[in-house]
């Protein structure tokens, strides 16, 4: 398993809006992390609909997060089936599952996100955190 841990997309969302969050999500960052694509996608999504920021700052953003992480675990078949296997074992939403996937396939021993059950544990070495307890 990674040192690095994984982290979900509201940790980015935190770091580029101003929220009481945002000192913590920064903080996150600013030290080696893994993530996937999907993180990507969702961050891009979020920022234009509910932000309502304009494309090139989220490109922008989107850009300084890719150089940032250690890791970025791209989506494939492997990886939805994967989901699959993990929505039938823990009882996940669909995405949480993908995401949470990726950080397996990453070798994260940590999940950093606000959206899981903080203290899981998934497949006896991957512990989700929320960071904003």
């Amino acid at each position: 398993m990674s040192n690095a841990p994984f982290l979900d997309t509201n940790i980015f969302i935190y770091a580029f809006t101003d929220d009481q969050r945002t000192a913590k999500a920064q903080a996150l960052l600013s030290k080696p992390y893994s993530t996937s694509v999907q993180a990507f996608n969702e961050f891009a999504h979020v920022m234009r609909r509910k932000s309502r920021r304009d494309w090139s700052e989220i490109r922008t953003a989107l850009t300084t997060i890719r150089r940032m992480s250690e890791r970025v675990v791209v989506l494939d078949l492997a990886l939805n089936n994967r989901a699959f296997e993990l929505i039938a074992k823990y009882n996940l939403a669909f995405f949480d599952a993908l995401m949470v996937a990726a950080a397996l396939e990453a070798e994260s021993r940590l999940f950093v996100s606000e959206d899981l059950h903080h203290g899981l544990v998934i497949d006896g070495g991957l512990t989700v955190i929320n960071p904003f307890r």
